[in-house]
């Protein structure tokens, strides 16, 4: 059974600091690109953060210099760690899981950032 298991969410207050993490259970979690995405309310879910199987990463333009994803494939694990929150950065953060036709999600964290 494949179960991916977010945690570190929370609140916090602008500017500061959040480190998410997905395990992963069930897959050959090394073989696996890894993926963060969002979804704030009335909106649609949105890619956040990428890491591929060898480690290369990707980021969207909004988070860029200010979230880094990092893995662990000793632990089958993949973090977000988040730094200069903003209020816009409130969202269910989503773990993803892909490898060929294969694509397994989490059920999701809340992050809120609010004073």
């Amino acid at each position: 059974q494949v179960q991916l298991v977010e945690s570190g969410g929370g609140l916090v207050q602008p500017g500061g600091s959040l480190r998410l993490s997905c395990a992963a259970s069930g897959i050959s979690y090394s073989r696996y690109a890894m993926n963060w995405y969002r979804q704030a309310p009335g909106k649609q879910r949105e890619l956040v953060a990428s890491i591929t199987s060898s480690s290369s990463t990707n980021y969207a333009d909004s988070v860029k210099g200010r979230f880094t994803i990092s893995r662990d494939n000793a632990k089958n694990t993949v973090y977000l760690h988040m730094v200069s929150l903003k209020p816009e950065d409130t969202a269910v953060y989503y773990c993803n899981a892909k490898y060929s036709f294969l694509d397994y999600w989490g059920r999701g964290t809340q992050v809120t950032v609010s004073s």
